[in-house]
């Protein structure tokens, strides 16, 4: 105990800063601020909600001194002063998973969990040795409180595993590519991390905006590019286009010659910002936020009683008057589109024309339904409700090589559809799917992969296209196919190696001479991406030994020295990982001056590879 308080007593000034009084009044304060947030943005809920009972756990200690009152030691005060820190730190770090940005949040969750650790521990730190006889505490809240520190102590040195594997391998893989690049492979992985971070609403991404926007005032870091990019993207597939957030306000060329910028409100279009020339909202705009899904208003966010669009002739006749008052000159750019076909006449007849024995009507059909299902969610359940997705199975085994292709472009987009991934496996497609991905035509083998990738979303079906013969061709189209394939296949390969017997039937197939291949690609740049499902394999007892080789390490260290500052945090998740069940290995790496380097990297690497070179670090001396 008294080695505890000498530790408390060098973490802490000696003065008094606040009153006895004082100090526990602002211990109460604090924890009820903290204690007024109840929802919050992401990852981190339930670890919230651990956090909130510790504070409503301790209230009673702090109630029952303030209603004591009595003279506390310098001992007693420091400890309750350490604890009001801890507090502070529990308010602030609930606020930021209160208000923060859900995109930052999941990419820095690591750190984030880290910061509750470090709560925990002050908390802890504070509650030993607390002089409860001096102070005069009741014997049950006593009780409560050492049990209470019992608890933190064990929870502030537990390293909890809290990254969700497919969330992170999703943000990696958007966050590595770039949107004038994506691919059909693109969108269900963009939709399902809308959905997984409840970034779909027009609501919920303003207030995504503004949490990004603050996040870069306060500071910024590497991934404020990443971040905003995917907060892009993320907008357009809602059908929002406010594409400059975060810079000065986008002025139109047609503005640039206005006398004034005072543009009445009502004239503006909440979708796209701009004035409107077809009211009530731009119908360009709306019509973009309808065919991406949407079934609210954008601006009162209350359901649409009917989806016709009218235009407002009153209004539009006020900014006509107001745009010729002003100088302004405005243009509608693009011609009055046609009237849209209704999906729900069209696509019950292309589902049927999927059966004809007529070989150009099936063509056009599935080309048709390929575009339909590609964006738009109601038609994606029109074609399923008509029985498309068996019909477009009972495609997949012509031999025309075109047709194949956009049979299963249209069981991808289907699949992007939670509900659909089960149907889709359960009729009988992953075989077939398989069958393209080993002889299509090379988009067919791409979008083979992506739709493998998809479906295997859910368990179930991991372990069918694993067993089903599906990760050699994969294996395959990772290091011989194009640039886009190889990413198509080492998404799906990752997500398969969730399963445990996937790793092993991955390495049977030769995963690991192709992952060491790519790492020297350096036209396919997938090393990030090699080196993940190397971590993967890894993790696994079984597949670790395979993994750990001298020649690979010295990779590792190759890539810790010389790679980018993403490639040196994989390398030293994977050296953290092999080495720390192999001290030969370590000390291989060990021999190659890796010590400078390791130092770097924690000082200046991104926040995860400085927690893993800290612990790399650790286990170096270990081995020594």
């Amino acid at each position: 105990m008294l080695r505890m308080g000498a530790a408390v007593a060098e973490a802490e000034p000696s003065g008094r800063q606040l009153s006895d009084g004082d100090l526990l009044e602002e211990l109460l304060s604090t924890a009820n601020a903290a204690r007024a947030f109840h929802e919050f943005r992401q990852s981190q809920r339930k670890e919230c909600f651990n956090l909130l009972r510790w504070l409503q756990l301790l209230l009673p200690l702090v109630q029952e001194l303030r209603e004591s009152a009595p003279a506390l030691s310098d001992d007693a005060y420091r400890r309750l002063a350490l604890l009001g820190r801890a507090f502070q730190a529990a308010r602030r770090l609930l606020r930021c998973c209160h208000d923060g940005s859900k995109i930052y949040l999941t990419l820095e969750s690591e750190a984030v969990m880290g910061r509750f650790r470090g709560v925990y521990e002050k908390m802890n730190m504070a509650l030993e040795g607390m002089p409860y006889a001096e102070l005069g505490v009741s014997d049950e809240v006593k009780e409560q409180v050492e049990l209470i520190s019992a608890q933190l102590k064990k929870r502030s040195k537990k390293r909890t595993e809290t990254q969700d594997m497919e969330l992170a391998m999703d943000l990696m893989m958007i966050l590595q590519s770039k949107e004038q690049d994506a691919n059909n492979a693109d969108r269900p992985i963009l939709d399902r991390l809308a959905k997984r971070l409840q970034l779909q609403s027009l609501a919920d991404l303003r207030a995504e905006t503004m949490a990004i926007k603050k996040l870069i005032n306060d500071h910024q870091s590497d991934s404020t590019n990443q971040i905003v990019d995917l907060l892009h993207r993320l907008k357009a597939i809602a059908g929002v286009d406010e594409k400059n957030i975060l810079g000065d306000v986008f002025i139109p060329k047609y503005l640039e010659k206005c006398p004034s910028l005072m543009i009445p409100n009502d004239f503006l279009c909440p979708i796209s910002l701009e004035i409107m020339t077809d009211p009530t909202y731009e119908r360009r705009s709306i019509q973009k936020w309808l065919d991406a899904g949407q079934r609210t208003c954008p601006k009162t966010q209350q359901p649409l009683g009917h989806l016709s669009l009218a235009p407002n002739y009153a209004l539009k006749n006020l900014i006509m008057q107001w745009c010729d008052k002003n100088k302004v000159e405005i243009h509608s750019g693009d011609p009055p589109p046609e009237p849209p076909e209704d999906p729900k006449v069209v696509i019950p007849t292309l589902v049927k024309d999927l059966s004809s024995p007529n070989l150009d009507v099936q063509r056009k059909a599935v080309k048709k339904i390929r575009t339909l299902s590609k964006e738009n969610p109601e038609n994606r359940l029109l074609v399923t409700d008509n029985a498309g997705i068996p019909a477009l199975i009972g495609l997949l085994p012509y031999p025309d090589k075109k047709m194949q292709e956009n049979t299963v472009t249209s069981l991808l987009n289907l699949s992007i559809d939670e509900a659909n991934k089960l149907l889709i496996a359960r009729g009988g497609a992953i075989p077939l799917i398989i069958d393209v991905l080993r002889n299509g035509s090379v988009e067919g083998q791409e979008n083979s992969a992506a739709a493998l990738f998809s479906l295997s979303m859910v368990d179930e079906n991991k372990v069918a296209i694993g067993t089903l013969g599906g990760i050699p061709p994969l294996v395959d189209l990772l290091q011989n196919g194009t640039v886009r394939g190889k990413k198509d296949a080492s998404t799906a390969i990752f997500n398969l190696m969730l399963n445990n017997g996937n790793k092993l039937r991955a390495i049977e197939a030769g995963i690991l001479p192709t992952l060491l291949k790519l790492l020297d690609d350096k036209k396919a740049a997938m090393v990030d991406e090699a080196l993940s499902i190397f971590l993967l394999l890894a993790s696994n007892p079984t597949c670790r030994g395979e993994v750990g080789t001298e020649h690979f390490v010295e990779k590792l260290v190759q890539i810790i020295k010389e790679g980018t500052p993403k490639n040196k945090e994989c390398a030293v998740s994977v050296l953290l990982e092999l080495g720390s069940s192999n001290n030969a290995l370590m000390a291989h790496a060990l021999g190659f001056d890796l010590h400078d380097h390791l130092a770097d990297i924690a000082k200046n690497g991104t926040s995860r590879a400085q927690r893993k070179a800290n612990s790399l670090i650790q286990l170096a001396r270990k081995c020594s």
